[in-house]
């Protein structure tokens, strides 16, 4: 039986089962990406060579914690510590980043933005005292600030585009190949892949404007957007999703940011760490260059969010970059527009907390507009409306 045959066949049996034969209309499945979602795949039209990262597996990365010493290979810093050997290291604070100097034997990577997105200007003092450093890649670029203030998969990779071409513009290209991406991940499990994927294919080729072949270095974290403080439990579900699809997607770095919101504990820090344990030890995800390479589905959300990124930061561009659309509160607006939207889906129940908006269904307690500024970018969960 033919590919024709078989498809053709599916599309039959649909329609009886769903007594239509407007079945795309009724299996449509709607997003706030605008990305076109078929109900069946049965090919793709370009298909994409394999997508490499930097690192050769994903880094698991841990919070630092003594007893954590032998058996963990990457850590991130927030204080000082003596005697880490032959480590890779994710420093996370600034005042730290001054006063490290690490070994040869190191790898130091940056976690600390440079933009000071309130102010609207790049930090010259902060960039020209990491160049001094002897790390891997001394310049972080975070958009997991904007994923949890709500903005989308395209807005977001936009915006590391622009804000990259900031950088590329006072630095000069020699740049690139310093950057790390900061993102995180949410719950929308192929759409997180696919933002993965897509932000090399973005990335690569912004690097080609400029003559090089680069590919970036990306360090993914879970997201805060969808988590509640009353269900650790499902928090801890959702991330694993996360960390799984950060891997499958390609992401050199992971990290899980603590599932008991606002009351990290030594047991709970453990648990996140193990969560990544388990998915790299008995998954063995983490050590595929491009595992979804050759999903249908995922390729072809992969090739819509990279076109749409690139419009998006286009756009930026247009208005004259990043920081000129940040001081004019542009991109503030489009990011609350979009953070709105997405509230009011889970409002209405069209995004689903469970726990939160059901089983059981909690009272609402706050309007969006007590969680939102209009002209500020600022990180809220779903279920603070609900708590």
């Amino acid at each position: 039986m033919s590919n024709t045959e078989t498809f053709s066949n599916w599309e039959n049996l649909v329609k009886k089962q769903l007594k239509t034969e407007d079945i795309y209309t009724i299996l449509k499945k709607e997003n706030l990406e605008g990305i076109d979602v078929k109900p069946f795949y049965d090919s793709v039209e370009k298909p994409l060579v394999n997508l490499p990262r930097v690192e050769e597996s994903t880094h698991l990365v841990a919070t630092y914690h003594e007893t954590l010493e032998e058996d963990v290979f990457a850590f991130l810093l927030n204080e000082n510590v003596e005697n880490l050997v032959e480590k890779t290291i994710f420093i996370n604070n600034k005042d730290l980043a001054e006063h490290i100097s690490p070994a040869d034997e190191d790898q130091y990577f940056s976690l600390i933005d440079v933009f000071d997105e309130s102010n609207a200007v790049i930090d010259d003092q902060l960039v020209k005292e990491l160049f001094a450093k002897s790390f891997r890649r001394n310049i972080c670029v975070d958009i997991s600030f904007h994923q949890n203030a709500g903005a989308s998969i395209v807005q977001q990779l936009g915006i590391a585009l622009a804000k990259t071409k900031e950088l590329v513009e006072v630095y000069g290209e020699e740049i690139l190949n310093k950057i790390l991406f900061r993102l995180a991940v949410g719950g929308n499990y192929f759409f997180e892949m696919a933002k993965i994927r897509a932000f090399k294919l973005v990335f690569n080729q912004l690097s080609k404007e400029y003559g090089l072949d680069d590919i970036p270095y990306i360090f993914a974290e879970t997201s805060l957007r969808n988590k509640s403080v009353s269900d650790s439990e499902n928090n801890l579900i959702r991330s694993t999703l996360e960390l799984a699809s950060a891997m499958i997607g390609g992401a050199d770095a992971v990290f899980s940011t603590n599932y008991q919101i606002g009351n990290n504990t030594e047991n709970s820090e453990e648990i996140s760490f193990k969560q990544q344990i388990v998915l790299a030890y008995e998954s063995i995800i983490n050590v595929f260059e491009d595992a979804s390479n050759g999903s249908y589905y995922v390729e072809d959300i992969t090739q819509q969010i990279a076109e749409k990124s690139w419009q998006f930061f286009l756009e930026i561009e247009e208005n004259g970059g990043y920081l000129k659309t940040l001081k004019q509160g542009i991109l503030q607006k489009k990011i609350y527009d979009q953070a709105v939207e997405e509230q009011k889906w889970v409002e209405e129940g069209k995004i689903k907390l469970i726990g939160v908006n059901l089983y059981p269904k909690l009272d609402k307690k706050k309007s969006v507009e007590e969680l939102y500024r209009e002209k500020e970018i600022k990180a809220v969960r779903w279920a603070e409306m609900f708590e």
